[in-house]
């Protein structure tokens, strides 16, 4: 992606409420949320291949915060535990799966517990999102999430939904389905006291 699109991705976001910053590389990426965040602090972590990947929980316990995530929980009663100290952490970590270069954050989750945490709950939320996540727009970014992030999602949570043979959603009723709740951030949420994007200029996630 051009440079200045990358300018003007930042500069929207930041209209709209949204702190955020551009690295080129991962390395460099963690390194910034490690230290922005610091220590001594209650981190939650929403289900995230890119968090997971970049090992930024493993990082962020190593400097000394209290790291909340249900994805390193063994039971329903500790994940649900999790779940409820995340909502309520310092800062809240995740990703997202679609960003427009119009700085709208565009999400859909199974359960709600992540998307709920990124607009009510947290005093901050940091959302890490590498380039493949970008699109041009809403429209754009709502195909992105049936074809590129339920799909891959659905298949390593072993679900016996449609988009897992296909490859793409059907907008199916299986019981087991994980697209049931989709938002649309276009400002920061007044209840959050801080939101901000780091963008990262490699493939990340899905």
């Amino acid at each position: 992606m051009h440079k200045e699109k990358i300018d003007d991705l930042v500069a929207n976001l930041q209209r709209n409420g949204i702190e955020a910053k551009y690295f080129s590389t991962t390395e460099e990426a963690k390194k910034y949320i490690v230290e922005r965040i610091g220590s001594g602090k209650d981190i939650g972590i929403g289900g995230s291949m890119t968090v997971y990947d970049m090992k930024l929980h493993e990082a962020l316990r190593d400097s000394g915060n209290n790291v909340y995530w249900h994805w390193l929980c063994n039971t329903p009663e500790e994940r649900q535990k999790a779940i409820e100290k995340a909502n309520k952490a310092d800062v809240y970590l995740t990703s997202t799966n679609a960003l427009t270069l119009q700085g709208e954050i565009v999400n859909v989750d199974g359960n709600g517990n992540r998307v709920a945490a990124m607009i009510y709950g947290p005093k901050k939320v940091m959302v890490v999102v590498g380039m493949n996540k970008i699109c041009n727009d809403t429209i754009e970014a709502m195909d992105r999430l049936r074809k590129e992030a339920s799909p891959p999602n659905a298949k390593r949570l072993n679900r016996k939904t449609p988009c897992v043979s296909i490859g793409e959603c059907g907008d199916c009723n299986s019981p087991e389905r994980i697209c049931n709740v989709t938002t649309i951030i276009h400002k920061k949420p007044g209840a959050i006291g801080e939101m901000e994007v780091v963008v990262i200029g490699e493939k990340l996630g899905y």
